[in-house]
């Protein structure tokens, strides 16, 4: 097959062109090379493989987009501006990007269809994740109120004040927007589904969580946490943690991404379907911090800042039994091992730390409390 990846300059999409070229297919990739992510001079990834086709354009662009697609037989649509934090202050770029992207993008296919077409959402749709009160009722609409973080009470509470106990979060748990990006996800999912159904291209949303590995961006300081932290670590700076440190996230191997997202080009019935694509495994943020440290060999911790960044929830990790069920995806690197991995990759790599000018910018917007 000719697989055609947007945004298959990237982490995510270099990983699945490798994998893709690896099984006999022909991949091509369109991908802006934004500065945020690739650096100033917009210049072909050394990492992508030399076989791939890359398409240097723009997503909102629809010649680029009918150039890309001619002749494809399946579609990843991975292209999107991404950052909880930076998606509250950058409105009009994170919908022109994401909203009217995908929609220049399910034009064209309208016009041209595909055999399938599989579409990168993200866990940040889901708000808060699933929760359960002390009698083990179902909570699915947690929230913090401002007042509450105000008062560095971190943790969703019932209505009688008791502290929720954090699940498993499954797909049937009903989106909760937090941010500006999960806003932008979310329509994705759905316009894909929907046109994917209206005109008959089977079409699969993958939800992902907290995806890292190798090729992450080091100097985009709105990217995955663990590349903001190993950027920091990097350049000898302390991570910074928000809140406690206690909240909870599922980290999931971008080798497994790719095992998921190639099971979803083949299974007979993913089509229609949105599904997590996790470890299924929950660490707080200070423990993968730590683990990050330990690898890396560095003396100094994180700091800890006790402040809310506005978007931020506190616990999600993934219940990817409907992915197990579905696509037979089976995740099978550990969080520890992954480090590992990256560790070795980490030492290799210059990073630009921008951290502290990103924060100033959510500061100076009153997007911290």
């Amino acid at each position: 097959m000719l697989i055609l990846i947007t945004g298959g300059a990237g982490f995510i999409g270099s990983h699945l062109a490798d994998d893709l070229l690896h099984r006999g297919h022909r991949v091509r990739a369109l991908d802006n090379l934004s500065p945020q992510v690739h650096g100033q001079d917009a210049s072909r990834p050394s990492y992508l493989h030399r076989d791939v086709e890359l398409i240097h354009g723009d997503v909102r662009d629809a010649t680029a987009v009918r150039r890309a697609l001619a002749e494809v037989d399946a579609v990843y649509h991975f292209a999107a501006a991404v950052g909880v934090g930076q998606s509250m202050y950058e409105i009009e770029q994170y919908t022109s990007v994401n909203n009217l992207g995908t929609a220049v993008l399910l034009q064209a296919l309208i016009e041209r269809p595909v055999q399938r077409l599989v579409v990168a959402s993200s866990m940040s749709l889901y708000g808060e994740g699933l929760y359960e009160t002390s009698d083990g009722t179902p909570v699915d609409d947690a929230e913090r109120t401002l007042e509450q973080l105000k008062r560095a009470d971190w943790e969703p509470r019932d209505r009688h004040g008791a502290v929720l106990r954090p699940l498993p979060t499954p797909e049937t748990k009903a989106p909760s927007l937090a941010s500006i990006y999960a806003l932008s996800k979310f329509d994705q999912e759905r316009m894909s589904l929907m046109v994917g159904r209206a005109y008959g291209i089977p079409t699969i949303a993958l939800r992902f969580f907290n995806v890292y590995g190798t090729r992450q961006s080091l100097s985009n300081p709105y990217t995955g946490v663990l590349a903001i932290f190993a950027s920091r670590f990097l350049n000898n700076h302390p991570p910074f943690i928000f809140e406690d440190g206690l909240q909870r996230r599922d980290f999931v191997s971008v080798y497994d991404v790719v095992q998921a997202c190639r099971l979803a080009l083949e299974a007979p019935d993913a089509a229609g379907c949105a599904l997590n694509v996790g470890s299924g495994q929950s660490y707080t943020i200070s423990e993968v911090a730590e683990l990050l440290r330990l690898v890396l060999g560095k003396a100094t911790g994180a700091e800890v800042c006790g402040k809310y960044r506005v978007g931020d929830i506190r616990h999600c990790t993934a219940d990817v039994s409907l992915a197990r069920e579905v696509l037979g995806y089976r995740p099978s690197v550990t969080l520890e091992d992954g480090l590992v991995e990256l560790s070795e990759w980490l030492r290799e790599q210059a990073a630009d730390d921008r951290f502290a000018e990103a924060n100033q910018e959510l500061t100076a917007r009153g997007l911290t409390v």
